[in-house]
């Protein structure tokens, strides 16, 4: 029986795709096409696996026909995102042989995401690897995130690039939002998009996901901690500086994202993230205003400085602690 999901589709067009020539045929990683005569049994059931490759895309036209080409000759199909995009990547993508689907607007990378996993999942794909569509990831790489998936080792299959590849300020970043993560000693890199995940990662991505912004790489990592999903590692290439179109400044793209990292450990556990910080902050006013009213009482002394660090500490600690208590309440309701 077919496992359905109550969820709300998510808006999107899908578009014409045009498709050239078949690509030839990588053993081990793509779908059988014949009978499986004079096929070992175990090489059959590793090409039973449906395969496909999701690139969200804005305006990634320079680099998306290549991408879609190139990656045709791993996987039985190449879905490419399009969020909204102003310029020709749909139009070059399915003339490369891909499928398109279009948002119609830019709605983000994580909504992006979460459409390639509603795709997957309705069209009973068994593996979902994410590429990004700048160029920076090479498609002969597929098969590195593929072998742990085909081999039932790994339920996740995250790609990591070595510090010395990448520029001195994509190090600081990926270091502060691996740490903001929670990936420090488990996960090398927990920000690379380039990630394969088998059917069960997909249910559980499909149903638990809920950013729509460029946080949705440090997400993935959490739902699959919360789902005891086993995380696999291999090391890829990535490729800076050749095609710059990157739509997202760097550190822009750092503080969304530890924004949205903040606001999803809220959402777990409100009393102890937001809750906890409000009682520090109303003690720390109410500390403030004892020191305030002895110094008047003993000297007659309004001092300006003790009041308004009072009220700057005991106000938004108060406020902080009544939403904790509130969205704690609410959550437990849910």
């Amino acid at each position: 029986m077919k496992k359905t999901v109550d969820m709300p589709s998510p808006h999107y067009q899908l578009q014409e795709s045009i498709s050239p020539a078949p690509m030839p045929v990588v053993p081990g990683y793509r779908r059988a096409v014949s009978d499986g005569a004079g096929v070992p049994a175990s090489s059959a059931r590793v090409r039973a696996r449906r395969t496909l490759v999701a690139i969200p895309c804005y305006n990634e036209a320079v680099a998306i026909g290549s991408l879609v080409l190139m990656a045709r000759r791993y996987v039985d199909e190449v879905l490419v995102v399009d969020d909204g995009c102003t310029d020709d990547t749909a139009r070059v993508a399915g003339e490369a042989g891909a499928t398109v689907v279009s948002h119609g607007s830019q709605q983000g990378k994580g909504r992006a995401v979460k459409t390639a996993l509603h795709y997957a999942f309705e069209h009973s794909f068994d593996v979902l690897v994410f590429m990004d569509g700048d160029g920076q990831h090479n498609p002969e790489e597929i098969p590195l995130l593929l072998e742990p998936i085909m081999a039932d080792t790994a339920d996740i299959v995250i790609g990591f690039r070595s510090m010395d590849q990448m520029p001195l300020y994509r190090r600081f970043g990926r270091a502060v939002l691996d740490i903001a993560t929670g990936a420090g000693g488990t996960i090398t890199d927990s920000q690379c998009g380039f990630r394969a995940l088998n059917r069960r990662s997909i249910e559980h991505m499909f149903q638990s996901l809920k950013k729509d912004d460029f946080s949705t790489e440090s997400e993935m990592i959490r739902v699959a901690r919360e789902k005891h999903l086993r995380i696999g590692e291999t090391p890829v290439l990535c490729r800076y500086g050749d095609i710059e179109t990157s739509t997202k400044n760097p550190f822009s793209h750092g503080f969304e994202v530890l924004g949205a990292l903040f606001w999803l450990m809220v959402d777990k556990r409100p009393l102890l993230y937001m809750g906890g910080p409000g009682m520090i902050a109303m003690l720390a006013g109410v500390f403030l205003g004892v020191q305030f009213f002895q110094l008047y009482n003993k000297e007659g002394y309004f001092s300006v400085g003790y009041g308004l660090l009072a009220s700057v500490f005991f106000i938004p600690g108060v406020i902080a602690l009544l939403m904790g208590m509130i969205l704690d309440v609410t959550s437990r309701m849910r």
